[in-house]
């Protein structure tokens, strides 16, 4: 019993070496093709860097106001027998907005016509008579000043009339209307809001240490909100000769053309005063710079001399990068980098210093100075 036991043993024992033994051989195999495996390079995109010239500017938040803007109102009391416009409706300067009823006043008009008609003839005989020494002095110069006083009221009633008479002080567009036909309305009462809309002021603030680079007639860049990819430009005409003492800016109105009024009085807006003078800058992707606290980094391409004879190959090397500011899609490089240097443009977190890699722009997301992302 004893005997067969240890030949069992002798034989579990064989077996479990020869199966050590084995998988021993596969490993060691599996390690030595390990060390003869080559990984393969990984497939980026890259940009060459090269120096250009960027617009400056000094960007600022303003609020647009009418060139011309004023609530029509009424300067004589009476009741409205006649609306001439409509709501939100485009007038020229003159146009008739509400006429007033003026019966009593066109009566008043005929009477003292006819009281400067008979002045008038009053006027004539005392000449004539005077001419004649029929007549004193004293009676020709009553007779030219009832005449005169005649003639003041005339005048008086038909400017009376004509304030029966609102008309539009200045072209440009119609708010709301505000009254009714049949309404009477007194002294001062509202009627019609009317604002000139192009062009029109855009009215902002720049600090205090910007005024020295601003003048009149430079060019200013507007957008807004209501008008999504739409710029308008126009020209700086005021800048303010006094600080504010609490922001320690300084008020500047531009005149903005308005082609088609998209813009209205009172609306917020993004303005970019434009300088004369440009930058020159260094300019990269902002997708090809690594940013991390203890310092920014680019991976920049280079040309390597490959194992196998006449044939080079591309590798990075990480290059620590000062940068300075951004404009759309790219950002200056100040310090690490120069002209003429290819970097990486995308995948930047997953590559190392050392790395092989391949170029294939085909996949390159396109970059712009002004991108406008479409809404999707």
């Amino acid at each position: 019993m004893l005997r067969k036991l240890i030949v069992t043993a002798i034989a579990v024992a064989i077996l479990i070496g020869a199966i050590v033994y084995a998988k021993l051989g596969q490993f060691a195999a599996m390690g030595k093709a390990a060390e003869s495996a080559v990984q393969p390079p990984e497939t980026v995109t890259a940009m060459t860097v090269d120096r250009a010239l960027w617009e400056q500017s000094i960007p600022a938040v303003g609020t647009l106001e009418p060139v011309q803007g004023v609530t029509v109102s009424a300067e004589v009391a009476g009741r409205v027998t006649q609306i001439g416009f409509e709501s939100g409706a485009a007038v020229r300067a003159g146009a008739v907005l509400l006429e007033l009823d003026k019966a009593s006043e066109d009566a008043q008009l005929a009477s003292a016509e006819a009281s400067a008609a008979l002045a008038k003839a009053d006027l004539a005989r005392a000449r004539a008579m005077g001419q004649r020494k029929l007549a004193s002095q004293d009676t020709v110069d009553a007779a030219e000043a009832k005449a005169k006083e005649t003639l003041a009221q005339v005048g008086n009633i038909r400017a009376l009339i004509a304030k029966k008479s609102i008309r539009a002080p200045f072209s440009g567009r119609l708010g709301l209307r505000l009254v009714n036909l049949g309404q009477v309305l007194r002294e001062g009462d509202p009627i019609v809001s009317l604002q000139t809309l192009d062009p029109i002021h855009v009215d902002f603030s720049v600090p205090q240490q910007n005024v020295g680079r601003l003048s009149q007639g430079m060019k200013v860049r507007l957008s807004a909100d209501v008008a999504p990819g739409d710029t308008f430009t126009g020209a700086i005409i005021a800048v303010s000769p006094e600080v504010d003492a609490g922001t320690r800016s300084v008020r500047v109105r531009a005149l903005i053309s308005n082609t088609g009024e998209k813009l209205y009085a009172g609306m917020f807006a993004k303005v970019e005063v434009v300088l004369p003078d440009k930058e020159s800058v260094l300019p990269i992707a902002a997708t090809a710079v690594l940013y991390a606290p203890y310092g920014d980094s680019v991976f920049v391409v280079e040309p390597h001399t490959s194992d196998k004879p006449g044939e080079t190959e591309q590798v990075l090397r990480q290059q620590f990068v000062r940068l300075g500011r951004a404009r759309g899609d790219f950002v200056d490089v100040v310090d690490g980098l120069k002209a003429g240097e290819s970097v990486v443009t995308s995948g930047v977190f997953k590559l190392r210093s050392g790395m092989k890699v391949v170029i294939d722009n085909s996949l390159a997301p396109k970059a712009s100075l002004a991108p406008h992302p479409s809404d999707s």
